[in-house]
């Protein structure tokens, strides 16, 4: 180390620039920033010697602490860092970087997910394999996802990355720095499907009105649905998906389906339990919820204003890219024809 900074010096009192020096030492230490700081500090005291540095040398990590450390969190990963640092009586500061340096790993948060049983997930992977047989083969290409939701008129926020920039919290307007929740805010159950071509309207269902076979099917499959091979895919087949909600796997539902609707997932068919299959629940509601509830409403009636305006807004090849979400790249093969589509 010495030898090389003495080096440096005795190039740069011939007159040579850092970058020939560069060159000349083949690259020295890896570093141009190193020829810099050596040339900066013999300008400044004469000398190649290391500046006395500031605080504690960082001696608080040893074999025996990395030792230790990775056997805890190899009985336990879910430990709180603070906790540890006070059973081995040194700062949590040392703990973050023996995990973080030494280790090689971090802290990551804790996810909530929905409880499977064994059978659950047993039809999960078998229904999934069939819906990606069918979608390989283009069966599900003019395929319409749909969803229903409900939104209130209080803001949206997400506490991850809601943040407000300011001097001091104090300083902060009351407007900004809080956000108001009510215990029974006013809502309305909205209903849309959307598909890789286009989208269909809103539909809010009546306040007080219970959503089962007879209201869905009135409300949803009649005036909308039953058209839009028309309205959307001018003419051409379509699959439409519903998820299991009772109002949806109802034999009233599936009959009217049967009869009026080419083709579309059968109640055995899909995935249960799974919102992450359909871009509704793992795309469309959060855009349109963050855009129409960014600030909270008075009434319903400016809620569902606000709804119908975001709605048309969002672009088409949004749409199609949370559409084409649902499956993005080539899987295994597997049997052509194993969910039954009515024919």
């Amino acid at each position: 180390m010495e030898s090389e900074r003495s080096a440096i010096i005795e190039l740069h009192m011939a007159g040579k620039s850092p970058s020939e020096i560069l060159k000349l030492l083949n690259n020295a230490k890896g570093r141009r920033a190193f020829i810099y700081r050596t040339i900066n500090r013999y300008k400044e005291t004469g000398d190649t010697v290391d500046k006395p540095r500031s605080g504690r040398p960082y001696s608080v990590t040893t074999s025996a602490l990395k030792k230790v450390v990775r056997e805890r969190i190899r009985r336990n990963p879910h430990r709180s860092m603070r906790k540890m640092a006070l059973e081995l009586n040194i700062s949590r500061r040392a703990i973050q970087k023996v995990v973080k340096r030494d280790l090689g790993m971090r802290s990551f948060k804790r996810k909530k997910v929905q409880f499977l049983s064994g059978s659950v997930k047993e039809k999960r992977v078998s229904r999934s394999k069939s819906l990606l047989a069918l979608h390989a083969i283009g069966v599900l290409e003019n395929t319409i996802f749909s969803d229903e939701k409900i939104f209130t008129i209080e803001e949206a926020t997400n506490s991850q990355n809601d943040r407000v920039i300011s001097a001091s919290v104090s300083a902060i307007p009351d407007k900004f720095r809080y956000i108001s929740r009510m215990k029974k805010p006013l809502s309305v159950m909205v209903w849309a499907g959307v598909s890789a071509v286009g989208r269909t309207p809103l539909i809010f269902i009546p306040p007080g009105v219970k959503i089962n076979a007879k209201t869905y099917q009135e409300l949803v499959l009649e005036p909308v649905v039953k058209g839009l091979s028309q309205t959307m895919f001018s003419g051409q087949q379509f699959v439409f998906q519903q998820d299991g909600a009772p109002a949806h796997t109802a034999n009233t539902t599936q009959d009217w389906l049967k009869h009026n609707i080419p083709n579309f997932i059968h109640k055995d068919e899909w995935p249960p339990y799974s919102p992450d299959l359909n871009p509704m629940d793992y795309s469309v509601w959060s855009i349109l919820e963050n855009k129409a509830c960014s600030v909270s409403h008075n009434t319903v009636s400016s809620l569902k204003i606000s709804l119908c305006r975001e709605w048309e807004k969002i672009p088409q090849e949004t749409l199609r890219a949370a559409v084409e979400g649902f499956r993005t790249d080539s899987g295994p093969s597997f049997p052509k024809r194993v969910v039954i589509l009515n024919k």
